[in-house]
C-alpha cells in the first residue's frame, strides 16, 4: 500500500488542527494511515510546515527492545517538540486540555551546537560534546487519537510526533559527563507515593545513546538538529495515566526532582 502526496498532506493538515485545538479524535481512515514509517515521518515534516511552529526540541521512545515490543516497532521512534513546550519545573497543565496524557521522568539533554546532516555518522563523542547540559526531567506525551478499539497503527502516531507533548526540566546537573547517570535510580512518585523507579542503564543505556541515534537518524533524513534545541531521551519509569488532580514528582536523587501537576 502506498500514500500519495495528496493524503500525506491530508493527514498533517488534519494532526495539525487537532493540535492547534487541543483535540482528539477516535481512528483513523485507513487510506491516511501511512504504510511505513519513511512516509509517517514525512507527515511528521508536512505538520511542522502546516502549524509553523519553531521546533524546540525533540523526543525520543523505545530506545531498547522492551519497549520497542510494547510499542511494536523494531527501532526507536522520534517526534518534535513544538515551542512553547519546553518549560522548566514545576508546571501545570489542564487534565481535561491534555490529549492522553502519559508523564515519564526523562533526563533530557540541551544543544550547545548544531548537529547538523552530513555524510558521516555522529560518534557518541562528538554528540556528547555538542551537549551543553543535562537535566532531570518529565515528558507530558500526548496523542491526538483517542485509546479505543479504534486506536490506528504505530505509524499513524509518528506522523503525530509520536505523542510530543510537552517538556518539564529541573536546573542543569553540574559535571554530568563525570558523574554515574546511568546507574542514578530514579523514582516517580504520584501525589507523594512511588509508582514507578527506573535506571537510565535498564531502559537506555545511557542518555547519550539515544540522542546519537536520533543525531544520526535526523542526519540521514537531511533535518539535524540545532543549538538550544532540547532533547528528551526517552522515559526511565515506563508510561502511566495520570488523572486529574495529581502531582508527579520525578527524583532524580542528588540530580534533582521535577514536578509536573495535571489540574
Amino acid at each position: 500500500m502506498t500514500m500519495d502526496h495528496k493524503q500525506q498532506r491530508d493527514l498533517a493538515r488534519l494532526l495539525a488542527a487537532l493540535r492547534r485545538d487541543g483535540r482528539q479524535q477516535s481512528g483513523l481512515e485507513a487510506a491516511l494511515v501511512p504504510p511505513d514509517k519513511e512516509t509517517a515521518y514525512r507527515v511528521a515534516r508536512l505538520v511542522e510546515e502546516d502549524l509553523g511552529w519553531p521546533v524546540a526540541g525533540w523526543k525520543i521512545a523505545a530506545a531498547k527492545a522492551e519497549m520497542q515490543r510494547e510499542l511494536r516497532t523494531d527501532s526507536p521512534i522520534y517526534g518534535r517538540v513544538f515551542a512553547p513546550g519546553v518549560n522548566l519545573s514545576p508546571v501545570t497543565v489542564e487534565h481535561a486540555r491534555q490529549c492522553s496524557p502519559i508523564p515519564e521522568a526523562e533526563y533530557q539533554a540541551r544543544l550547545g551546537a548544531d548537529l547538523p546532516p552530513r555524510q558521516k555518522p555522529y560518534t557518541i563523542e562528538e554528540v556528547t560534546e555538542a551537549v551543553a547540559s543535562l537535566h532531570p526531567g518529565i515528558e507530558l506525551a500526548e496523542c491526538r487519537f483517542v485509546h479505543d478499539d479504534k486506536f490506528p497503527p504505530l505509524s499513524a502516531v509518528l506522523a503525530d510526533g509520536a505523542g510530543c507533548g510537552t517538556l518539564c526540566h529541573g536546573p542543569a546537573i553540574e559535571d554530568w559527563r563525570t558523574r554515574d547517570i546511568a546507574g542514578q535510580e530514579v523514582v516517580l512518585l504520584c501525589n507523594g507515593v512511588v509508582r514507578r523507579r527506573g535506571t537510565a542503564a535498564a531502559a537506555l543505556d545511557h542518555p547519550m545513546v539515544p540522542l546519537t541515534w536520533l543525531a544520526n537518524e535526523l542526519s540521514r533524513t537531511g533535518i539535524g538538529m540545532k543549538a538550544g534545541q532540547m532533547i528528551s531521551t526517552g522515559t526511565l519509569t515506563g508510561m502511566l495515566r495520570p488523572k486529574a488532580g495529581e502531582t508527579y514528582v520525578a527524583d532524580f536523587g542528588p540530580y534533582g526532582s521535577v514536578t509536573a501537576s495535571y489540574a
